[in-house]
């Protein structure tokens, strides 16, 4: 190993590796809620492991968390699984003078907390192979069994390092905002590649649709095939405890490229700086403007209050709710085009899809184009809708029947008002998903006037960042 990154990695270990004494408070935490958990499980025939970086020792200093999974039996019918280990789980918390929430993924779950560390106790049967799976928490425990067979502790820091290195890149977590590498990602990587700087070595020849396959499950004849099952995914880091299940699936494209970039940028000039967190100013209202007159194009937000759902329902509605606007502004009778689009939203009181419109007015003239003179029923159709209204036609043009209308919607801003103003029932018929439809249908606001975009940056600085950064989009390469 170089000189320079020998003494880039030792400076960033000291940071990376929590103090004793938070590890103190975690694992006496720890050792309570298992004795607890133990207890409690046991009066309904079911056990319970502990799970997350908390058993590996790969966690980051401040990320005081830790997972508890009981495990029942197969021959408990779901239901009364559900609700005893949501029991269990409160009792817990309980126990500790903490507080609890329920929250839902394929089964509900208790996510506490005590003392300040979080504690989610998650339900789950306990099965003998991934391949008798019932829902995906199941294959936790194998994750937790592989890794400790598998995951050296002196590899733990090498873990650090590439979490921390993920984390300061903004593309750590597989959940739906983030679309990046998981804990158990970073952790199998490093399986595969024995240390932290043979990873980002290793990432620069990855290309789209890698396969890293750790148990050779797959020769490499197959990987056509493979890449078949997993079309569309750019990385494909086969699960190590069922082959049929790509554990980097969450991973964008984007985000791929981000970690590649970064990857290159360290091993050309390592330095401390590269693991610390990046600092970003919300935009000012002079740079605003000055963003749009050189750009000239049109600002308009959707803004809406976010409806009460966990995060993995509602960034992918909320990107939905983007694709489906765009589309709306977009229909070949509108003529709108949409640049570039993005969404926002706190998961508080704050959600806005941002629409950055190439062409956001239009004339009051519009041309419709009708069917082919060698199409007479149709044409027939087209002429007698048209006959009265036209301003002009209809007329042919190049074998077509064509006419010339007033067009309906001046601005972008007019078609969305209107497509967005009708009841839940009629915005969900037009593809706007459930959650999202609700909150639309009970207020929203169309925006595109700077005072009140730098009104709502006054409210959430993170939202001022979010357009910083939508303006000052990075280069992948």
């Amino acid at each position: 190993m170089p000189k320079n990154y020998e003494k880039v990695l030792n400076e960033t270990l000291k940071q990376i590796t929590p103090k004793k004494s938070e590890e103190k408070k975690l694992y006496n935490i720890v050792k309570k809620t298992l004795k607890t958990a133990e207890k409690e499980a046991k009066k309904h025939n079911a056990r319970v492991i502990l799970a997350g970086s908390a058993t590996r020792n790969t966690w980051l200093p401040g990320k005081m968390e830790f997972d508890v999974f009981v495990l029942f039996p197969t021959s408990v019918e779901e239901k009364k699984m559900e609700q005893t280990g949501l029991k269990i789980g409160n009792n817990i918390i309980k126990k500790l003078n903490g507080r609890y929430k329920i929250e839902y993924a394929q089964h509900p779950y208790v996510s506490g907390e005590a003392r300040k560390i979080g504690i989610e106790v998650v339900p789950c049967y306990e099965i003998k192979t991934t391949e008798a799976l019932k829902s995906a928490v199941d294959r936790t425990p194998f994750h937790v069994r592989y890794l400790e067979e598998n995951l050296p502790k002196e590899l733990s820091k090498d873990v650090r390092f590439l979490k921390k290195f993920c984390t300061v890149n903004g593309i750590y977590g597989a959940d739906s905002k983030t679309l990046g590498f998981s804990g158990y990602v970073c952790e199998l990587l490093i399986i595969r590649y024995r240390s932290f700087l043979n990873t980002l070595k290793s990432s620069l020849k990855w290309e789209p649709s890698e396969i890293i396959d750790i148990e050779k499950f797959y020769l490499e004849s197959e990987y056509p095939k493979v890449r078949k099952s997993f079309r569309g995914e750019i990385v494909i880091l086969i699960d190590p405890t069922d082959k049929k299940r790509n554990t980097a699936a969450a991973v964008s494209a984007e985000n791929f490229y981000k970690f590649k970039k970064a990857a290159k940028e360290f091993l050309e000039n390592p330095s401390a700086d590269l693991f610390s967190d990046k600092e970003y100013k919300p935009i000012t209202e002079n740079e605003l403007v000055t963003k749009q007159l050189k750009r000239r194009t049109e600002l308009i937000l959707v803004k809406f209050k976010p409806p009460k759902v966990v995060p993995d329902i509602l960034w992918p509605q909320m990107r939905r709710f983007a694709d489906r606007l765009e589309s709306i502004l977009e229909e070949m009778k509108y003529e709108f085009k949409v640049f570039r689009k993005d969404i926002y939203t706190n998961e508080k009181d704050l959600a806005a899809v941002l629409l950055e419109m190439e062409v956001s007015k239009l004339p009051t003239i519009q041309k419709r184009i009708g069917p082919s003179i060698f199409s007479p029923k149709n044409a027939k159709v087209f002429i007698d809708k048209y006959r009265k209204q036209a301003l002009a036609g209809p007329y042919i043009e190049k074998d077509f029947w064509c006419v010339e209308v007033n067009r309906k919607f001046l601005t972008a801003r007019e078609k969305l008002k209107d497509s967005l103003k009708d009841p839940v029932k009629i915005l969900k018929a037009k593809g706007i998903l459930n959650y999202i439809a609700q909150q639309v249908a009970k207020k929203f606001e169309i925006i595109s006037e700077n005072d009140k975009i730098m009104k709502l940056i006054k409210k959430d600085k993170q939202f001022g960042i979010f357009l910083r950064r939508y303006f000052e989009k990075e280069s992948l390469v």
